[in-house]
Formats: C-alpha cells, sequence, structure tokens
C-alpha cells in the first residue's frame, strides 16, 4: 500500500506541474533551493562546508520490498549519503532491451533515498567490478569477438553511450541542481587498475555529461600509487583503500599535486568478498571504526564499501583474476549490515563512534525482517539433464556460447571418437569454467578452470563412442584485463595417444552437436519431470512446501552437489558443495503463505534430495581435499647450488619500490627469498609483486600460479602467497607467528620469461608492518628443487 501512495503521489504532482499548479512538501521546497559543490579544502552543500558520510549498498542485491528497511538501517547507522553503482548488464541482458522495472527500478531506489534524508552519489560504469559478473558489462558484447572492452572501440563506446542515455532518462532530473537527492556522478572506476588511457577516459565523462549529468559534480576514483595516470583535469579526484590503511600516505600525493581539493575515499572497504573453495573472508571492527574516526577528525569524506553488501541472485556473482577465482553468492562481505539486512556488532561499534560525528539524535534502528525455520522440504520428481536437451546446434567446430547467442547457463559439447585402442589423453583448450566429461554416458571426471586444468585421461574407446562434454559457466571475471572472459569451451578439444608403433597421434576432434542450456527459470521450470526414486543424476529436482507464515530463512544446500536455485520463480543463487557458502538466504518477501515451488538444478547430482530452511547461515565451512596453502607436506625448498641473480635490502616505510637486476635474466621460475624483517619480527609480508621485462615494463601475471611458499597464515585470514599477483594492493602474504626466517615464494611465471627486475610492495598500513629487509631473488628455466 505504501508503494501505492507513493506512486498515486508522483502522478498527482506530474499532473498539477502539467498544468501549471507548483505544489511541493516543505522538503521538496527546500530540495529545490539545494546546491552542492566543491570548496577549499571542502565539499559545499548548500554554500556550507559538507563531509560525506556514505553508505554503499547496490539496489540490485537486495529485494525491493526490502529497500526501505535497508535505507534506514544506513541512516540509523548515522550516514547522509548513499552511494551505488548502476550495473549496465542487468539493465540491458539483451542488446536494446532496457529493463528499469522491479528491482532495476534505479530511480525508485534514488527517490526512496532521499524520502529518507540520505543524498546519493551515482556510479554508473560503464565498468563497475563489484565482484558482478564481466564488472557490469553485458555479455553481448562478446558477440564482437575483436571488441576492446573499455577502450575506444566504436561498438564499445556506441553502446555506452546508448545505455548512458536510457540512464539519464531514468535518473537525470534526480541530481541535486534539479530538486533530487544526486550530488555527485562517477566517471569510469579504477581504470588505473586496467590501463593508461586518458583520451578514452575523457570520452566516457564526455557521454555522462551528454546523458543529463552535466551539471551534477563528476569525479573519479582510483588508487594511490596510479591515480595521476588518468587523472582528468576537470573532475574530482578521490582514493579507494582499505581498513587499516594509512590514511596519511593515502592522500599525500592528492595534497601535493591539488592542496585545495576535498579529500575524499571512494571507498573504504570495511570487509572483503569470498571465493568458491576459500575460506571466508572477515575484517576486523576496530580498525574500520578506528579509520572513519581518523578521516573525520581530518575533515576527510569517505563511502563505506560495502556498508551492506547483500546477495549476487541468480548467476550475477563475478570472479576474480588473475587466474579465475569465482565469488560465491553471497555479498554479506563482513559489512555492518550483513546479508540478511540485520544488525552485526560492526554495526553497533560504528554507529557509536558516528553518533558523536553527528548534530542531531541518530534515528531508531529499524526492525529487522522476521526470520524462520523451514522443516526438511523432500524432493518428489526429477528432469534428467540429458533426458531434457534442447535442439543442437551443428558445427565442424568448438563455438563458445557468446556465438551461439548464450549469455549464460551451461553448454554440451557431443562428437563420436575415432577408435582409440589404448588410454589417450583429452585436451580442453579452455574449459570455461567446470567441465565433466562422460563417454556413453558415464562420467570419466571433471576439469575444473579453477585449478587451471587442461587435460584428463581417457580409456580406450571404440570408433563411434559417444563423447558428451558438459561445461557450466560460472561468473565472467570481474577484474583485470580478463574481463574479456568467453564462456564454454574457447578454442578446440583434442586427443592424444601412443601406438603400438610408438608413433604419437593427436587428433582435432570435429563435427560437434551443441546443446545450448539456459539457466533460465522459465526453462527449468519446462523440462520433462518425472517421479524421483533413486536418480540422483544431473538435472533439476522440484518440490512443494507449505508455510503457515513468512520469514527470511538460509537454504541449506550441503547435501547437494552444484549448481543454481529457483524458489517460486526467483532465481536465488549459486551453491556449491565445496564452500564456503553452503546456504542459500531466502527472503520471505518472495515466499508466501500456502503453497510454495522450489527447483534446485544440479549439473554434478545431489547425495541427498532434501533441503530445510535455517534460521542462521553457514558461509564458513570448506569442504576441499586439497590444502588451501602452496606447499605440499613434507616439501622443503632446496636452493643448494642455486646463485642469486639479485640481493639486497628494501628500504622501510610505505609505497612502491622498483629494483634492477644487473642484466636481463630469463627463466620461468622465480624465487623470492625474504631473510629478515625491519622490525626484527618473525613475519614476513608483500602486498603486490611485479616483474619487468628487459625494458623495464610490467609483464602480465594473469598466468602466474605459486609453485610454492614455505609458510601462509590461513588461521587468521587468507594471507596466502597468490595474494601477491591479485591486482589488489590492500590484500597480502604473510607468515604466520613465530615461524623463523628465511622466507620463500616461489612463482611459475607460466612461460620463459626476459626479466629485467622486480617491483615490490609491502603493506598499506601506516608503518609497511611485518615488511622484508634483507632480499634474494632467483630465476631459472626448470623447476626448483625439493
Amino acid at each position: 500500500m505504501m508503494n501505492l501512495n507513493r506512486s498515486i503521489s508522483h502522478v498527482l504532482k506530474a499532473s498539477l506541474l502539467t498544468a501549471g499548479l507548483f505544489l511541493f512538501t516543505p522538503t521538496e521546497a527546500a530540495a529545490k533551493t539545494e546546491t552542492f559543490g566543491v570548496g577549499n579544502k571542502t565539499f559545499l552543500l548548500n554554500g556550507k562546508p559538507f563531509i560525506i558520510k556514505a553508505a554503499e549498498v547496490h539496489y540490485p542485491r537486495i529485494p525491493r520490498p526490502y529497500w526501505e528497511q535497508r535505507i534506514k538501517m544506513c541512516k540509523a547507522l548515522g550516514m547522509n549519503t548513499l552511494c551505488l553503482y548502476v550495473f549496465w548488464n542487468i539493465h540491458e541482458q539483451e542488446e536494446g532491451k532496457f529493463d528499469f522495472t522491479g528491482n532495476n527500478d534505479v530511480a525508485e531506489f534514488i527517490r526512496l533515498a532521499q524520502e529518507n534524508g540520505l543524498y546519493v552519489i551515482v556510479r554508473p560504469g560503464p565498468y563497475v567490478c563489484a565482484e558482478w559478473e564481466m564488472g557490469g558489462l553485458p555479455w553481448w558484447l562478446l558477440k564482437k569477438k575483436d571488441i576492446r572492452l573499455r577502450e575506444q572501440d566504436p561498438y564499445f563506446m556506441e553502446r555506452y553511450r546508448i545505455f548512458a542515455q536510457k540512464l539519464g532518462e531514468q535518473i537525470g532530473d534526480l541530481t541535486i541542481e534539479k530538486g533530487g537527492p544526486i550530488i555527485m556522478v562517477q566517471v569510469e572506476n579504477e581504470y588505473g587498475s586496467y590501463g593508461e588511457d586518458k583520451p578514452y577516459v575523457s570520452a566516457i565523462r564526455d557521454i555522462i555529461r551528454d546523458s543529463g549529468f552535466d551539471k551534477v559534480t563528476l569525479f573519479q576514483c582510483d588508487w594511490s600509487s596510479n591515480f595521476t595516470k588518468n587523472g582528468l583535469d576537470d573532475l574530482v579526484w578521490t582514493m579507494n583503500f582499505g581498513t587499516g590503511a594509512n590514511i596519511e600516505n593515502e592522500f599525500k600525493k592528492l595534497g601535493e599535486l591539488r592542496p585545495e581539493s576535498p579529500q575524499m575515499c571512494s571507498e573504504f572497504w570495511s570487509g572483503w568478498f569470498d571465493k568458491w573453495g576459500g575460506r571466508h573472508e572477515t575484517r576486523g571492527s576496530k580498525e574500520m571504526v578506528g579509520g572513519l574516526k581518523e578521516m573525520l577528525d581530518k575533515g576527510i569524506s569517505f563511502s563505506l564499501y560495502m556498508t551492506h553488501g547483500g546477495t549476487s541472485w541468480g548467476h550475477w556473482a563475478g570472479a576474480n583474476s588473475p587466474g579465475f577465482s569465482p565469488d560465491v553468492t553471497s555479498y554479506d562481505y563482513d559489512a555492518p549490515i550483513n546479508e540478511a539486512g540485520q544488525v552485526t556488532p560492526k554495526y553497533m561499534e560504528l554507529r557509536e563512534m558516528l553518533a558523536g560525528y553527528s548534530d542531531k539524535k541518530l534515528p531508531s534502528i529499524p526492525k529487522e525482517i522476521p526470520v524462520i525455520n523451514v522443516p526438511k522440504i523432500q524432493f518428489t520428481e526429477v528432469a534428467p539433464l540429458f533426458e531434457n536437451l534442447p535442439a543442437p546446434h551443428a558445427s565442424m567446430d568448438i563455438q563458445t556460447m557468446e556465438a551461439l547467442n548464450q549469455g549464460w547457463g551451461s553448454i554440451l559439447y557431443r562428437t563420436k571418437t575415432p577408435a582409440v585402442p589404448t588410454q589417450s589423453v583429452l585436451t580442453i583448450t579452455d574449459a570455461h569454467d567446470f567441465a565433466q566429461v562422460f563417454i556413453n554416458g558415464k562420467l570419466i571426471g571433471s576439469i575444473d578452470r579453477r585449478n587451471h586444468e587442461k587435460t584428463m585421461l581417457l580409456p580406450a574407446m571404440k570408433e563411434g563412442d559417444q563423447l558428451d562434454i558438459l561445461v557450466e559457466a560460472m561468473g565472467r571475471i570481474n577484474f583485470g584485463r580478463a574481463i574479456k572472459d568467453f564462456k564454454g569451451i574457447t578454442e578446440k578439444v583434442e586427443l592424444s595417444y601412443t601406438m603400438n608403433t610408438g608413433s604419437q597421434v593427436t587428433v582435432n576432434l570435429k563435427n560437434w552437436q551443441i546443446y545450448t542450456l539456459s539457466d533460465s527459470y522459465q526453462v527449468q521450470k519446462d523440462m520433462k519431470y518425472v517421479p524421483l526414486k533413486d536418480q540422483k543424476v544431473p538435472g533439476c529436482y522440484r518440490a512443494t512446501f507449505n508455510l503457515k507464515k513468512t520469514g527470511d530463512t538460509f537454504l541449506n544446500l550441503e547435501t547437494w552437489g552444484k549448481g543454481q536455485v529457483y524458489v517460486n520463480g526467483h532465481a536465488i543463487g549459486r551453491f556449491w558443495k565445496i564452500g564456503p557458502q553452503q546456504t542459500l538466504y531466502m527472503p520471505g518477501c518472495w515466499l508466501k503463505k500456502g503453497e510454495n515451488e522450489i527447483i534446485v538444478q544440479d549439473i554434478v547430482g545431489p547425495q541427498e534430495t532434501v533441503v530445510e530452511g535455517l534460521s542462521k547461515p553457514i558461509i564458513d565451512k570448506l569442504n576441499v581435499d586439497a590444502p588451501n596453502t602452496h606447499r605440499k607436506e613434507g616439501q622443503t625448498l632446496n636452493l643448494a647450488g642455486e646463485t642469486p641473480c639479485k640481493a639486497g635490502e628494501f628500504a622501510p616505510g610505505n609505497g612502491w619500490q622498483e629494483i634492477r637486476f644487473d642484466q636481463p635474466v630469463t627463466g620461468r621460475y622465480v624465487c623470492i627469498e625474504a631473510l629478515n624483517s625491519h622490525n626484527n619480527r618473525e613475519y614476513a609480508c608483500i602486498a603486490e609483486w611485479y616483474m619487468l621485462d628487459d625494458k623495464g615494463q610490467r609483464i602480465s601475471r594473469e598466468p602466474w600460479t605459486v609453485a610454492y611458499a614455505d609458510d601462509e597464515d590461513i588461521s587468521s585470514g587468507n594471507k596466502t602467497a597468490d595474494k601477491i599477483f591479485d591486482l589488489q594492493e590492500s590484500t597480502y602474504w604473510s607468515t604466520n607467528k613465530d615461524v623463523k626466517f628465511p622466507h620463500y615464494i616461489v612463482l611459475d611465471l607460466g612461460a620463459e620469461q626476459t626479466l629485467g627486475g622486480f617491483q615490490y610492495l609491502p603493506r598499506v598500513e601506516q608503518g609497511a608492518p611485518e615488511s622484508i629487509k634483507g632480499y634474494k631473488i632467483y630465476v631459472k628455466s626448470q623447476p626448483f628443487k625439493f
């Protein structure tokens, strides 16, 4: 009824305006006179100094019926602004078809913010990252195979211009000079982590200005280490950094270049995101609250990323790079407001601090959504996947999903094998992202892109045996140059074996039947279901359950394999038995009194076909056979007889350091030996590491893997060795307390490289704690000995 009344109110006011009758409430009349701009070392709201205290929230990650409750939670926390991304790909899921309705109604979300007394910062991309599918870019851009993403590719720029204009039609009249709450709009997003291209960033700025944002304050964000690469003279510059950072150091360079500019941390990271197969991430509240207090004391504005993370429903969770690390469904982020919109201890600590920086008493904390338990749901029907295949596409060669006009879901590649009289090696180049291989309907094994897997052994086969490769696409990479992430099999499939004569045979398999398997609810619903007996096969499992009352709950998927869940037509998200997430958040607003439908699409097959709704989530239970560290049991690096190509000492303190070799060296494997630390504690830490070529340019880290690390701290967080090349300056490798020096990391660069030096970044916290002092660097063409 509240939404209906609001709609009637908007229509009435629009009618009066059309008739020439200007009718405003006192709040609206005041809003008409508001201004926002940039003054001397401060932002100005209505001509007075203003510190932005922004809460980052994402409207598509919150069920629309809960929007206002989450907004009120932010207000009660002590925030005066909401900061939000606009996700291009959720609004234009098919080229030229735009959707700003329902959960995509960004204009209504912004109006709700204003009605609750909050200003708004909008970040319309085109790229947003946000651990979101393809960083917010639409998958269909990849139908143009040679497209250059986030560059001045004519097609890319044309499509973004069209989208920006459509967005302007929705929210362009909600900027502050037009009586709305939008005080700032961002241009692109952390572009310094992608490249250096001021003409491109300038072109995006012009598109945004031309789309209805010509008078509102425009800004750009980046890291303190790279913001000058793409900084435009006519935009406000803001910094992004996380809990524990040396705040004075983060703004030092900005203060030197623009001493009169206001300072703002546009992303102060409250926690971190989780990936499948990795430990649940947490960040301490003391450091977060302390960092925000320090900024307020210094007159620095901030946006807390995330204040409330929410959920990446359906297939919208992305994947991180280098390598391939798909993100879980929950975007809880260890934020002050948890995934279900509940208060956490972090929230209460932050609220207590922010109350001291408010000239008014903070509003009461709104009531939380009721939580219910749902008794075990027994499934009664199954639609086996292999018995519900659509009509195939015939193709001589392998085709990606995008080439067949498929955005998400799974894809099945089928062909007939030649006669192979002995065991053979199947090589898939490359399977994006999780492939299962069947011969004549029997599962042989799986290939997991996360683990850089490309091959598996096949038994002897007769001519004409049926080879099936079922590939599930997970989220497209959302960070770095690898966002151009095609799905399915990207190049070819080969069989290799040895003849009795000793000769080697390699066959490039051809003549494929390709089945595109959408993950849309309608496709899962329309499959042919049969009574469930003992089937535990890939497919869709369906049940109904009855509720006397509704409320939020957490669906337990621990007995299932891998796939997605749909409840009453809503795509709830992905699950995977490896964890760490074992439950899926089920909003009560999407449940009904009486009968409810649930479909579990499981591409692997369940152990037990039962689901129950819990009162608390399970997002920190990891079920993996392989260790989380990069050292095998009993493995010890042997450097006897090895000669370092460089040895020396790093300078103390924060910031990047570059070291050049005396002469270029060639190799594939690099060993970093840490001899001691600057503060004489038994820790070694590295935030980021680059190898340089013989011209001093950074080489790509995309193919890098960690071959060995002598010690990694996984008890107090995910401080593993791969953090030194994860493109995130706030994460770091750390050894454990009291494990004595020396410490070692061995990197596999993926191919032979000519190297001229390296760059090292210690931890970004004040004083660069546990930074390395003495070091030795070794480079080899062959693996190191253990």
